[in-house]
């Protein structure tokens, strides 16, 4: 059985190509976590893309604070938090 991470849903996606169009990253992960949640809130199953972890790494950020990163990246991402993304794991850092 693959690891539900690596199956690519239309919000990883989205987000993948917003970030890229956004950051112009070297480096770039969107991964679904959704699967690794399963049960923790009465009634959800894991399925959906509800959990997301970026990882990258782009020269945009350099010199950078962590706190102005996660606004960035956020900002970007503000559409998919609105319509119901739970959570969102945010590993970026500058080249």
């Amino acid at each position: 059985m693959s690891d539900k991470s690596d199956q690519k849903g239309p919000l990883v996606t989205a987000l993948e190509a917003k970030l890229r169009i956004a950051f112009d990253p070297s480096s770039l992960e969107v991964l679904n976590e959704s699967h690794l949640h399963a049960g923790h809130q009465p009634g959800f199953n894991g399925q959906g893309e509800s959990h997301i972890r970026i990882r990258m790494v782009a020269d945009h950020f350099t010199g950078m604070s962590r706190v102005n990163i996660h606004r960035a990246i956020n900002e970007i991402c503000s559409d998919e938090l609105k319509a119901g993304l739970h959570a969102l794991a945010i590993d970026v850092k500058g080249t």
